[in-house]
């Protein structure tokens, strides 16, 4: 389901006005400006208030439940994370607003930063991600076998069929079987922590000198203690070098290796790598499903950094040289002629 301009028209205008009845003294007749849309059906404003901005969230609630935003967001903030403040929350009109962290992603720094200084830059970046891996998860879903297995269904469903028009016969369907039963079980051998789940550098904020905002985490889990990790170094929006995506990696491993019982640096590399395998198969599977569900083709033009990563792990391990070998020869043309067009 898709709001019609109409609707959305309606639905501003009356964010807009739940808005401002929260903040007396600013002019009735304040626009709000719009900051952005993201991958779901939530949209983003900013509204002027006086020496200060707000963000306000339109949600819509038949296509958008905010429960888990409200309610992760609260334990974040409670542990200390730099999660937005929840200013005002209507959950059955399915209005927010919140505190503005501005407009510098991480991702605008590191487009701007040279590749030497690259470690630097994520400095804060892996601070976060060691406060996270601390925060109690106990009442988080479980990132289990079933949920893994769903998010990589993704990728034969939307990607393969849905958007490069492959035909899957039952030999291919057996190959991504074998894989995603490979990756499933490297996950479930990691120790859990506090998961993110979207943890990369559009989701994360420069607000000063002091900690990185964190936004979009209502996903969050009880997961392997890799996928944050490989997520943010493993970027679907910018690529990293090799050697900047191990030394931040052996950075994070140092700081857990105790508390998490971590084995030795290249065995929880080799976590890493199968665990980003696993998310930027599902993120393929998502971007095309964005695109041809939702109305939303703003992703493809990412999908050829997510299908490299893909053959770059694929092509590491031995395991996975057949599939390497089928992305090659049977998907890896359909990519090339996606990335023509976008």
């Amino acid at each position: 389901m898709v709001m019609d301009d109409a609707e959305r028209t309606r639905r501003t205008e009356a964010l807009r006005r739940w808005a401002l009845a929260k903040l007396p003294g600013v002019d009735a007749a304040t626009p709000l400006e719009k900051v952005s849309d993201d991958a779901s059906f939530r949209r983003y404003f900013r509204l002027p208030a006086g020496d200060r901005n707000v963000v306000v969230v339109d949600a819509p609630p038949d296509l958008e439940d905010s429960g888990p935003f409200v309610a992760v967001g609260r334990h974040l903030h409670a542990a200390g994370v730099r999660v937005p403040r929840q200013l005002h929350v209507d959950l059955e009109a399915g209005f927010m607003m919140l505190e503005d962290f501005g407009n510098e992603l991480l991702l605008r720094v590191v487009a701007r930063t040279a590749d030497a200084d690259l470690e630097t830059a994520y400095g804060r970046a892996v601070d976060g991600l060691v406060q996270l891996a601390g925060v109690d998860a106990g009442e988080l879903p479980a990132y289990d076998a079933t949920l893994l297995r769903s998010e990589m269904a993704l990728f034969p469903e939307w990607f393969c069929e849905a958007q490069l028009g492959l035909k899957l016969d039952s030999a291919a369907r057996a190959r991504l079987e074998n894989v995603t039963g490979f990756l499933v079980d490297a996950a479930l051998e990691q120790p859990t922590v506090f998961v993110h789940r979207d943890y990369h550098s559009r989701n994360l904020m420069v607000v000063d000198d002091g900690p990185l905002g964190m936004i979009d985490f209502q996903d969050a889990v009880r997961g392997p203690v890799t996928y944050d990790l490989v997520s943010l170094v493993k970027d679907c929006y910018v690529r990293l070098p090799r050697r900047v995506v191990e030394r931040i990696a052996a950075r994070f491993h140092a700081e857990l290796a105790d508390s998490q019982a971590l084995p030795d640096l290249p065995a929880f590399l080799r976590w890493m790598d199968l665990m980003g395998l696993q998310r930027h198969i599902k993120c393929a599977g998502i971007f095309s499903r964005l695109n041809l569900r939702d109305g939303k083709p703003g992703y493809l033009p990412d999908i050829p950094l997510v299908f490299s990563y893909i053959r770059e792990a694929a092509a590491t391990f031995d395991e996975l040289r057949d599939f390497d070998a089928w992305l090659g020869a049977v998907v890896a043309p359909g990519v090339a002629t996606l990335a023509g067009r976008s």
